[in-house]
């Protein structure tokens, strides 16, 4: 009786395992941030308040991170 190797998972379906677990740990940071966002205006006693100037930095930061965690996979 041949033996078959389990080593390897099905093709799709760790795609789909990542794909899912990327997609919680994505909503969970998100929520948290805005539960941070929120309890410093909160703090401040005033409306939030987010300028152009933030959300440009802040889509450096996204892109940045989304490089890396690309590179993940590559040789050194």
């Amino acid at each position: 009786m041949p033996e078959s190797d389990n080593s390897q998972p099905a093709s799709g379906n760790w795609k789909t395992q990542a794909l899912v677990v990327g997609a919680v740990i994505g909503a969970l940071v998100g929520a948290g941030a805005a539960y941070l966002l929120t309890q410093r205006a909160e703090g401040n006693q005033e409306r939030l308040r987010i300028t152009a100037g933030d959300g440009v930095k802040l889509g450096v930061l996204i892109f940045g991170l989304l490089r890396q965690v690309a590179q993940l996979g590559e040789g050194r």
